[in-house]
């Protein structure tokens, strides 16, 4: 049963460890893409998963309250889920200008018509 109680971290793994997969693997561009969107979202559970404190209450004095959680950690998330956007749409503005110079989203390809030219 305790492997259970680490289930968040078995997440992060396995979405750290697929979205890499599919970054070094992939000849496609937008699946390129998708694994470092992987990638990221397993960052944001890693850091998500450790914020929270057990037993501990909102960040706002109370009478009886001893332990708080800590909202930095969400608040981080937060800012990088909005960088995390942003940087998926120029990304893939990027690779819609490549498609319409070299005519295709494949790296092989674009990387032979390099050679050529």
């Amino acid at each position: 049963m305790e492997s259970l109680g680490l289930f968040n971290y078995w997440v992060f793994i396995a979405l750290m460890m697929s979205g890499f997969y599919l970054l070094l693997s992939a000849r496609n561009l937008i699946k390129k893409v998708i694994g470092l969107n992987l990638f990221q979202t397993s960052v944001f559970v890693f850091y998500i998963s450790t914020g929270k404190v057990e037993g501990g209450a909102v960040p706002i004095a109370a009478p009886g309250v001893d332990v708080y959680s800590n909202p930095l950690p969400h608040v981080l998330i937060l800012t990088a889920i909005v960088v995390g956007v942003a940087s998926t749409a120029i990304g893939l503005s990027l690779i819609l200008r490549i498609k319409d110079e070299y005519g295709t989203i494949e790296e092989d390809e674009v990387d032979a018509q390099d050679v050529l030219s």
